[in-house]
């Protein structure tokens, strides 16, 4: 310890000089906490080389200020200082967690046991204060919080998304066949009715018909890529192949698919992740790859989860710096972490890309959501 106690702490004989010797030299190597004394008033009144890591002040800067001066403002105007040293006066200790201040000015989230020390008449000699920085800890549970918001957020984003489909599908499209069926039938009745002069004016009516059929065309897109039925009712396998297929004729970009899926292991969100993955990866080679030719695989055993999607295409420079509307890879990226996997993206210049993912089974996300629900 950097300075010494008052004379009555440290003993009268040789034994209680090495004692409080050995005391000092143990409290001076701990460097992950800081240990210190404070006069019964709160003043310091010692200061070990944790402390002055964690703080900033050395002995000679901090001894004999009163300890008020690691807190922030507004603690100070509320009297929290005075009120755990009262407090732990009254029950003996305290705990508590909150922002401290450092010498520089800067703030880090602390954990405080404050223990009165009295001596053996039961008279108030002054107060034993341990400080732990948590700051690192706090910071990696609000990041967890995030994912777990973050996993909420897509949960529900996926719900909704499943009920508009839903809609478009069912409703709307149902809507829609039935307006290409009555005009199909008043066609007919037309071209019955009209004399036979007449019968170009139907033509309107054809191309009416075609423009139906479009619309129809369109909702069917838009219901399979806000949340494809395939997916909900056969399952990964089948809407994967149908991914597959579906960009195929889109982009003429050949796509082969290698999948070896034990469905139940994997379970609802990481399947629905899975597939937004490959399906944004699938985006990006249309947008950027150029590619003649796509491979996705895909296989799980009991334990594990990969994920690969290759193409052929341009590549990119790995030295280069990430493109700023490259939303699609942190997306594809954010999705794998909230699952506990991992994500890598790997490419060259003509060399194409490729995008891999690993996770462990079986995914729990549930203490996560409960933490954020919290």
């Amino acid at each position: 310890m950097q300075t010494a106690g008052p004379t009555s702490w440290l003993g009268r004989n040789d034994s209680n000089i090495a004692i409080a010797d050995r005391y000092r030299l143990l409290i001076d190597a701990v460097r992950d906490y800081a240990i210190f004394m404070l006069e019964p008033g709160g003043r310091v009144a010692s200061w070990n080389a944790g402390a002055q890591r964690i703080k900033g002040y050395s002995s000679d800067e901090i001894v004999g200020q009163h300890f008020s001066v690691f807190y922030p403002p507004d603690d100070i105007a509320s009297g929290k200082p005075t009120y755990l040293l009262e407090t732990a006066a009254l029950n003996g200790h305290v705990e508590d967690e909150g922002w401290r201040v450092r010498k520089d000015g800067s703030r880090f989230w602390a954990n405080v046991v404050i223990t009165a020390v009295r001596d053996d008449q039961g008279s108030l000699v002054g107060f034993a204060k341990i400080t732990r920085d948590l700051t690192e800890r706090r910071r990696l549970e609000e990041l967890e919080r995030a994912h777990a918001a973050s996993s909420l957020v897509q949960q529900a984003r996926e719900n909704e998304q499943k009920r508009v489909a839903r809609e478009l599908h069912d409703d709307l499209g149902q809507r829609i066949a039935a307006l290409k069926i009555a005009l199909s039938l008043h066609g007919s009745e037309l071209e019955n009715a009209l004399p036979t002069q007449l019968h170009a004016e139907l033509e309107a009516i054809a191309q009416i018909g075609a423009q139906i059929d479009e619309l129809a065309e369109a909702v069917r897109r838009i219901a399979a890529d806000l949340r494809p039925t395939m997916l909900d009712d056969l399952g990964l396998q089948a809407a994967l192949k149908w991914l597959a297929e579906d960009f195929q004729s889109r982009y003429s970009v050949s796509v082969e698919c290698r999948l070896k899926v034990s469905e139940p292991e994997l379970g609802e969100f990481a399947t629905t992740a899975l597939f937004r993955v490959i399906q944004e990866a699938l985006t990006n080679v249309a947008r950027h790859a150029h590619a003649h030719r796509v491979t996705i695989e895909l296989e799980n055993d009991a334990e594990h989860c990969r994920l690969r999607v290759s193409d052929d295409g341009v590549g990119f420079d790995p030295r280069s710096a990430p493109r700023p509307d490259a939303l699609g890879l942190i997306g594809m990226r954010e999705r794998i972490v909230q699952l506990g996997g991992w994500l890598t993206v790997e490419g060259r210049p003509g060399a194409g890309v490729t995008i891999s993912a690993e996770l462990r089974l079986p995914v729990d996300i549930h203490p996560a959501l409960a933490c954020a629900g919290r």
